[in-house]
């Protein structure tokens, strides 16, 4: 057998669905034609990324032995040959695998796809620049790319302290919206401390804070981030005529009725095409170049959790995404 010239690197191999990791040794990758390897530093862990682990996301496509992972931040370590947008040594985030067949980010290096990649905000830690790609693509997509959120108008974000949620809030007042945000009275601080003002879903009835705070006219944005009956809520919460809905968690049964009653709009938000098909990935990029100059400007601060994990415990960190416990973005320190 032909000894490799590549240098082996550590990583996280899932094996069979519902298992533990396996910790091992593979060939470092080679950037190719128009990907750029990476030495990764830090890896967030998204609630996918668990359901990937668990068996549960078959939409996701990630057929097993895997190296899962979606999110990244790290340093170039070279570039392909029509790659002109970086150069070794940038610092560099993104979305970037775990899906799809692409190789994830728990592993020491990765290949890339340089159009999913920008340069990493100079006043975040590896450890935020992780926590943001997914989250803040997702919330990009359906304010920006699909609500068109501007100044003036009132938006209203379900699950403000989420995820998805606490970007979307941020997102949406760098536009100059007077956001709105539900969740439960133990996010409240966090969620007015964003210049939101909150909301309790649970004491408080959909027609109640719609009169409230739109005077019964309804919110020209609401974002649904938590799906369910959440969604059947934002029905009945947005505008009139020029309100529209987003979701990134649409996948049930839901009654149009109430959102045609309003002659409102809906958009549905699914972050992982690009990913799956190739299609739209410079765009990805772009979003991400975005999130660079809001968290330059000091618009644009993930949550994390304080814990802290390595690719020898990583398990910990999805178990207790599993378990609900996470209190922010769990990243795993790599590099």
């Amino acid at each position: 057998m032909k000894e490799s010239n590549h240098p082996a690197m550590r990583a996280l191999l899932l094996e069979t669905a519902n298992m533990p990791f396996k910790f091992t040794e593979i060939e470092r990758p080679a950037a190719g034609d128009h990907s750029v390897l990476v030495r990764i530093k830090a890896s967030g862990v998204n609630p996918l990324d668990n359901k990937i682990h668990k068996g549960m996301a078959g939409h996701a496509k990630q057929t097993l032995p895997a190296i899962l992972g979606m999110d990244l931040a790290g340093v170039v370590e070279e570039i392909g040959p029509n790659v002109t947008a970086f150069k070794p040594g940038d610092e560099v985030y993104g979305m970037a695998g775990g899906v799809g067949g692409n190789p994830g980010t728990l592993a020491e290096y990765g290949v890339f796809d340089a159009d999913l990649l920008a340069i990493k905000p100079k006043n975040l830690s590896m450890r935020q620049a992780a926590a943001l790609p997914l989250v803040f693509i997702t919330a990009w997509e359906g304010l920006v790319d699909r609500a068109k959120v501007k100044g003036g108008q009132k938006v209203l974000i379900h699950g403000g302290a989420g995820g998805v949620g606490h970007v979307a809030v941020q997102i949406a007042k760098a536009f100059g919206a007077e956001v709105f945000a539900t969740g439960s009275e133990h996010s409240r601080k966090y969620i007015e401390s964003l210049g939101a003002t909150f909301i309790d879903y649970r004491k408080t009835a959909v027609a109640d804070y719609v009169n409230q705070y739109t005077g019964g006219e309804g919110f020209d944005i609401v974002y649904d981030t938590v799906g369910g009956a959440t969604l059947d809520a934002s029905f009945n919460a947005v505008k009139n005529y020029t309100g529209h809905v987003v979701s990134s968690l649409g996948w049930g049964e839901h009654k149009l009725a109430p959102l045609s009653f309003r002659g409102a709009t809906y958009s549905g938000v699914f972050t992982l095409l690009p990913l799956l098909t190739g299609k739209g990935r410079k765009h990805h990029g772009e979003i991400m170049q975005e999130a660079t100059k809001l968290a330059e400007a000091g618009k644009l601060v993930p949550l994390l959790d304080d814990r802290k994990f390595t690719l020898a415990t990583a398990d910990e960190a999805h178990d207790i995404i599993e378990a609900g416990e996470a209190k922010g973005k769990l990243v795993i320190d790599i590099g």
